[in-house]
């Protein structure tokens, strides 16, 4: 019998041959692909700044010489006639290295989108960028085990009572931990939806302060006073939060009273004076001055004005400097500002 001809595991060597040809030749061949379209791929994305060139070339790169291997040989078994023992075999190992290669790619995917949101927001809000390198975990933890799963079910396993019972064991841990959830979905929502990050000066109910971090759970806001207020996530996006770091102009009302022997012709001069006091600052905006009503011991004018910048500082160097614009202007005109007094009537009975 010619040498070709012997039979070997049910397949001569003719064939045996034919197969080993198809495995090295699909084996070079996408060995051959991946290199020369990594190469293409990382040329075009080093001349533009989109994130999907990026992903292929790296998603690419990181093709496992085993996967490899295993398509040229699962190529090559198609040609043979094998036991059904070697089938299951060559399956449960299909499956495994299938799931390792989707595990790997899944990772650099992710890691690449984790990583370009941490570089935008590292500037912005270091403490969002953690949030976010945190919650990027948890992503990853969730892909791996969609990924279990699903290799499970391909090897035969019946994963229903499976995931039925994780599903028991979540409704339980989610009950016992909905405190942590919470506070974990709320720290979600403020890095999504940002109503406010690191640095932005807020009130929450009657507590006032600048936010120094976000955390997983909690957020820590440094009082006027000096004290650090922690709040829990999700009690915070359910309270009124005032974010005065986002206002872009500020509105003053004040107020001043001058004595009831003040002459009617000054009472009309004194909005314009007001006016001018305003005027004459530098990041302010006069709205209307006006004599509002008569007070219970002084004739009272109303004043609004905008503070063209948010920063508070800023709003009272303005405030002290039309305070002393309009002191100056009364006193030249002899003009008195009132204060609580009392006139008693005595009559002779």
């Amino acid at each position: 019998m010619p040498f070709l001809d012997w039979v070997y595991l049910n397949n001569d060597v003719r064939t045996w041959l034919l197969a080993a040809a198809v495995a090295v030749v699909v084996y070079a061949g996408m060995s051959v692909l991946r290199r020369l379209v990594v190469r293409q791929v990382s040329a075009i994305s080093r001349r533009t700044s989109n994130i999907a060139d990026d992903l292929v070339a790296d998603t690419l790169r990181r093709t496992r010489t085993y996967f490899l291997l295993f398509v040229s040989l699962y190529a090559a078994s198609r040609i043979l006639v094998l036991a059904d023992s070697a089938d299951t075999a060559l399956r449960f190992i299909g499956v495994m290295v299938v799931v390792s290669q989707v595990a790997v790619w899944g990772t650099v995917v992710i890691n690449t989108l984790i990583r370009r949101q941490m570089a935008i927001r590292i500037e912005e809000d270091a403490a969002t960028a953690t949030t976010i390198n945190a919650l990027g975990f948890v992503i990853r933890l969730v892909f791996y085990s969609v990924l279990v799963l699903m290799g499970l079910s391909n090897l035969g396993f019946d994963v229903t009572a499976l995931i039925a019972g994780l599903g028991i064991g979540g409704i339980a841990i989610a009950l016992a931990l909905q405190n942590v959830l919470g506070d974990l979905f709320a720290s979600l929502s403020i890095v999504l939806d940002r109503p406010f990050v690191i640095g932005d000066f807020i009130i929450v109910d009657d507590m006032v302060g600048t936010v120094e971090y976000v955390g997983l759970k909690t957020t820590r806001v440094k009082s006027l006073s000096g004290e650090q207020i922690v709040f829990a996530n999700a009690d915070l996006l359910n309270s009124r939060i005032r974010n005065f770091k986002r206002m872009y102009e500020r509105r003053i009302v004040f107020t001043l009273g001058v004595t009831y022997q003040t002459p009617r012709t000054q009472l009309e001069e004194i909005p314009a004076m007001i006016r001018a006091a305003v005027e004459r600052q530098e990041n302010a905006r006069f709205d209307r001055s006006h004599f509002h009503k008569y007070g219970d011991f002084s004739l009272n004018f109303e004043t609004v004005y905008y503070v063209l910048v948010p920063d508070y500082n800023v709003y009272m160097d303005i405030q002290q400097a039309i305070n002393l614009e309009i002191h100056r202007e009364f006193e030249s005109a002899g003009i008195e500002f009132a204060y609580p007094t009392q006139t008693l009537f005595m009559a002779k009975s």
